[in-house]
């Protein structure tokens, strides 16, 4: 049985990103990433996939949803669905990296949630979240980082499990 987690980094107000693009430019979260998710597979959608500047990631099984059957990428696996995403996998850990469509039809598959939580919010967001019942999840872990030279916010990297039901 495959475990499926998601990684997201997220404002205070649930918001992921904004034309696009992320809120922000955090290297902690992306180191954190990169850590976390490094000799797994990843599960996003073709937007997602095509707003990183290098890609796919390396080190990563890259696996993309998308709904134009035509749509493919050199070192990608392409499937058309949630489902078709978790079979493909070639590794027990499966992570959810985006975006928030995917997130949303993810969510009640989601074992284990790694939220970066950033202390700002931005009016400019169009991009967010799925809401949480925080009564299925049991935060496990938190990690507070003050803001420094290289990462202009305070952030908290969180991991939260679901609840047995």
């Amino acid at each position: 049985m495959k475990s499926v987690q998601a990684i997201v980094a997220v404002a205070s107000d649930w918001a992921i990103g904004r034309q696009g693009e992320l809120l922000c430019h955090l290297p902690a979260d992306m180191k954190h990433f990169k850590e976390v998710t490094m000799g797994n597979s990843i599960v996003m959608g073709r937007k997602t996939f095509e707003s990183f500047p290098r890609r796919p990631l390396p080190g990563r099984q890259n696996i993309v949803i998308t709904r134009n059957v035509a749509w493919q990428y050199p070192g990608v696996t392409v499937v058309h669905s949630v489902e078709d995403a978790i079979a493909a996998a070639e590794t027990d850990t499966v992570f959810i990296i985006g975006g928030a469509n995917v997130y949303e039809q993810t969510l009640p598959l989601i074992e284990v949630l790694h939220l970066t939580m950033i202390h700002a919010r931005w009016a400019s967001a169009d991009a967010f979240f799925p809401a949480l019942d925080m009564n299925e999840w049991q935060e496990v872990s938190r990690e507070h980082h003050k803001s420094d030279h290289r990462n202009a916010y305070e952030f908290d990297f969180i991991t939260l499990k679901r609840r047995v039901k």
